[in-house]
């Protein structure tokens, strides 16, 4: 993979073995069969992990844009790290250098300068941006069960995957016809799960700052694009986020899908969570 020859980024091979890996452990989909069971499991694991990314892993941890107990912390923490998308201190210490140099010369991902390839997910596999950077998350790195979860980082997907895999067995085993089993089950539930989970994060460091409408003027290339925010379960308002990034809301208006949001206002409600920060009036005028 190139990138512009201005940058020193480089992609370390051997580092793309475990995302191939995760790739061609899609392949069993051509003989395993599908069934209900295995397709919802998809979509249920699809969205509870992409909502650990984008209320934990992005609004909370990168932004603190509300404020929750610290169990209940704990658990963004660890469904986000079900996405095997590294630890929680590694992607908010990322995200935040992201904002503070977005689509320039210091930023990792930056489709403008580096290409789509590079930014869609390129420099993930570039040995630079494998360390976490903790200077930057002083506010998280005090938390033990934190670090634990981030030296620790795939513990949750390889959990999320054993337990998917003797669910599929104990029904293949016990529940026939329902017809799945352990193959399709783990192939279905976690590895196509897992697949679109990343694509699906991907898009925003790459086409949400090439494809869309600008409702603000930003430093960076930020849109925003209602279908990503379909998929993403609310990201794809990336031009509000970009212009307030400090909001817990990124659909500023009511046709302005943002799922996350909801989901959060819900909580709220149950007082799992609280003080969701708002866009400022200002964002309306």
């Amino acid at each position: 993979m190139m990138t512009h020859p201005s940058h020193p980024e480089r992609v370390a091979w051997n580092r793309t073995i475990p995302f191939i890996l995760m790739h061609l452990a899609c392949l069993p989909v051509l003989w395993c069969g599908v069934s209900k069971l295995a397709l919802g499991l998809c979509l249920f694991n699809y969205f509870i992990r992409m909502f650990g990314i984008t209320a934990g892993y992005h609004r909370y941890f990168s932004h603190r844009s509300f404020k929750t107990s610290r169990w209940f912390q704990f658990g963004l923490a660890w469904l986000g790290a079900c996405s095997a998308q590294l630890g929680p201190l590694w992607w908010a210490a990322h995200h935040r250098h992201h904002h503070q140099h977005s689509d320039t010369e210091k930023d990792a991902h930056t489709p403008g300068l580096k290409g789509f390839l590079w930014s869609h997910m390129g420099w993930i596999f570039c040995p630079r941006y494998g360390v976490t950077h903790y200077e930057r998350v002083k506010d998280l790195a005090g938390f033990a069960e934190l670090r634990f979860i981030e030296q620790f980082w795939l513990l949750p997907p390889t959990l999320l995957a054993v337990s998917t895999l003797l669910l599929g067995w104990w029904l293949g085993r016990h529940v026939p016809e329902w017809g799945t089993n352990g193959l399709q089950l783990l192939t279905w539930g976690f590895f196509v799960s897992t697949f679109l989970v990343y694509h699906a994060t991907f898009c925003i460091n790459s086409l949400a700052h090439v494809w869309g409408s600008r409702r603000y003027e930003t430093k960076d290339d930020s849109r925003n694009n209602w279908l990503l925010a379909l998929v993403t379960l609310g990201e794809g308002w990336h031009n509000n986020h970009h212009r307030y990034p400090s909001s817990e809301r990124q659909g500023f208006y009511w046709w302005e899908i943002d799922l996350t949001h909801w989901i959060l206002r819900g909580l709220a409600a149950l007082g799992l969570v609280w003080d969701l920060r708002t866009p400022p009036a200002a964002a309306y005028r």
